[in-house]
């Protein structure tokens, strides 16, 4: 069988040590491994290589570059959206200039080997845009190319480094007298709010369900910043590694689009403080709305139709909301505090 050689940017996240996990069980696979900072020792190990850069280092990339024949990049090396509203510079830099960067590591890795070279990306909820509550409620379920007005700056980046990618692989250099040879396929996951058991929260937009799971098994009472009744999609961390797999995997002729929504279950917030509650009976949660971020999250929709994952590539989610609670998030959470 032949070896397959991998790439991961933003590897030190949670999506990238799933990954790394899931090659290393498969034998002719190398990954090399890219991320700002250095890789903990167990990931090193199920890696090819490892490489500590920055995606905006040109002169980085094209050494990785020739030392290096990638089948596969999966980026998901980004400024997240909290952060990216109060550096919007900087996100533009991280988000837009970074991916530029890679479509051009893969069209130049296509056209030295003399086949299509695959990029993955994990797009978000955030490019959707709802001028309010209310037409939010109307909506319900949205579609891929449904209310792409996004209004955050994550939300802008992602949606045009969306457009780039189709861009690379539809249209790149189309005036050129003749075909330069070369080609990305680009394949782009519409993510909805991740929780983990692993990663702690950092603030992030969707970031108030970790939170409250997080809080309550710490033990430490928790304000919430929405309103009870915000409802967005959410997926369970590990159903997320398993949405980009399975979108690589699968084959080129049965995909009717490079960009796909995926879902999985989308509580209210106060759906959110009863499941909390069940597991974790002493936590006190308050919801008190920080209108800024209330008016983002009610732009964002209340669910989104993954039926073009679902037929095109055979999406469908392991964790349901009880689930996801009942055997990864509740067990994985209290033994993390436990250790602590």
């Amino acid at each position: 069988m032949e070896t397959r050689t991998i790439l991961i940017t933003g590897a030190n996240g949670e999506i990238g040590h799933g990954l790394i996990s899931h090659f290393a069980e498969h034998d002719g696979v190398r990954v090399v491994a890219l991320d700002l900072n250095t890789l903990d020792d167990s990931s090193k190990s199920k890696c090819y290589k490892t490489y500590t850069g920055d995606i905006l280092d040109n002169r980085f990339l094209e050494s990785l570059s020739t030392a290096h024949d990638f089948d596969v990049i999966y980026h998901l090396a980004a400024l997240l959206s909290t952060r990216a509203e109060r550096q919007p510079t900087i996100a533009h830099k991280v988000n837009v200039d970074g991916t530029l960067n890679l479509l051009e590591t893969a069209i130049t890795q296509s056209r030295l080997q003399g086949k299509e070279v695959k990029m993955i990306y994990p797009s978000s909820i955030a490019v959707y845009g709802l001028p309010d509550a209310g037409a939010k409620e109307k909506a319900n379920r949205i579609g891929e190319d449904q209310c792409t007005e996004p209004r955050t700056m994550y939300g802008i980046n992602k949606l045009y480094c969306e457009r780039l990618g189709k861009y690379y692989m539809n249209y790149y250099r189309q005036l050129d007298a003749q075909p330069m040879g070369g080609k990305v396929d680009f394949r782009c996951v519409r993510f909805p709010g991740l929780i983990s058991a692993v990663t702690l929260p950092t603030g992030g937009t969707s970031d108030f369900a970790p939170e409250m799971l997080h809080q309550a098994a710490k033990g430490e009472p928790y304000d919430c910043f929405v309103r009870e009744d915000t409802r967005i999609p959410f997926m369970a961390m590990p159903d997320g590694v398993k949405a980009l797999l399975s979108l690589e995997a699968a084959p080129r002729e049965n995909l009717s689009t490079q960009i796909y929504n995926v879902g999985s279950f989308n509580p209210s917030a106060g759906e959110l403080k009863r499941r909390v509650k069940k597991a974790f009976p002493d936590a006190v949660i308050n919801f008190k709305p920080d209108l800024k971020r209330q008016a983002i999250l009610d732009s964002w929709p209340a669910d989104v139709d993954d039926s073009r994952a679902r037929k095109d590539w055979g999406w469908n989610p392991e964790y349901d909301f009880e689930r996801a609670f009942e055997e990864y998030l509740v067990p994985a959470v209290s033994q993390f505090y436990k250790r602590k």
